[in-house]
């Protein structure tokens, strides 16, 4: 299954329904529409392995969300995340580029 039409989207609160998170629930970060995942905030932490760098000089393990299959969240509050295109977001009309006449 690529693609689709997904009813979550970026700002919504869902709760996982099956899998090994089972019962939490938390906000969507953001929708990976070609694998059918989400990312859901709070939710299948994963521990990355950080190297050294200026940042951390010492190394690192950071945890981060990891994607959760869509099937397994149910919606439960629309949030009032942005939402269409960049253009209508920003107020700027889509215009149609200048065609070559004569």
């Amino acid at each position: 299954m690529m693609g689709g039409r997904f009813s979550i989207c970026r700002g919504d609160t869902v709760k996982v329904i099956s899998g090994n998170h089972r019962g939490a629930q938390g906000k969507v970060l953001q929708v990976l529409r070609k694998k059918s995942r989400a990312i859901v905030e709070g939710v299948h932490l994963l521990k990355k392995h950080q190297r050294k760098s200026q940042e951390y000089p010492n190394g690192a393990l950071i945890e981060k969300e990891g994607p959760i299959h869509i099937s397994n969240l149910q919606l439960i509050e629309k949030g009032k995340g942005e939402r269409g295109k960049k253009s209508a977001i920003k107020g700027s009309p889509r215009e149609k580029p200048p065609s070559g006449e004569g």
